[in-house]
């Protein structure tokens, strides 16, 4: 069963967000100064909220290392194809899962690389990360993984308190990803916008494409 969004409507989602992705790309690219310097302001601001607060920093870490983290996000879509293969015998849909989930992967190394934009770098860090800063490896998944699943739940026909339930675990999931990344010093504000961006653009290029296979 499919209930896509309104093809213009869909279209239009993806192409605004294409927009606003190229844009915050280019801006981070060239270095624009209006976004260095609020990106700078609000990381330094919330790098010394987290020094200050040892505690409330722990269960950061331990919401983006473990929660949070793409491996753990990548698991539960594992979870949702084997669930789809499992019960529904939906092959297609699995697959389709699986590949939208490596290509933002794949997206989301290949900017870091080619960007090479440097993390945040503090005399007293409360927590570390690999790879270039932007975009947001974290967000990107978070938004990705949260969507297809989302999508995937409405698309099947779910229930209303399941769905609202998946809804609330979404978005607390997207936003305190996000937030984390920031407090714990390892990312700039911009970068956890790209990932939210693109992510949010691989999944609606993704349902757009889904729902143009034969049934």
């Amino acid at each position: 069963m499919h209930s896509p969004l309104r093809p213009n409507l869909r279209q239009t989602t993806s192409i605004t967000l294409a927009l606003c992705s190229a844009l915050l790309l280019t801006l981070v690219t060239v270095e624009w100064r209006p976004l260095i310097d609020v990106d700078e302001r609000i990381a330094r601001t919330a790098h010394r909220r987290a020094v200050e607060n040892h505690g409330l920093t722990h269960t950061f870490r331990i919401l983006t290392d473990w929660v949070w983290d793409p491996l753990t996000l990548r698991l539960v879509c594992v979870a949702a194809m084997v669930w789809l293969v499992w019960r529904r015998s939906a092959w297609w849909t699995a697959l389709w899962l699986a590949a939208t989930c490596a290509l933002g992967t794949l997206l989301q190394q290949t900017l870091k690389a080619l960007v090479d934009r440097p993390r945040p770098v503090w005399p007293d860090p409360v927590d570390s990360a690999h790879y270039a800063a932007f975009p947001s490896g974290h967000a990107m998944t978070a938004t990705v993984v949260c969507g297809l699943l989302l999508w995937l739940l409405h698309d099947y026909g779910t229930d209303r308190a399941v769905w609202r339930t998946a809804m609330v675990l979404a978005v607390t999931s997207v936003a305190g990803v996000g937030f984390t990344r920031v407090w714990l010093g390892v990312h700039w504000p911009s970068d956890v916008v790209g990932g939210w961006l693109l992510g949010a653009l691989m999944v609606a290029v993704a349902v757009g494409a889904y729902e143009r296979l034969p049934a």
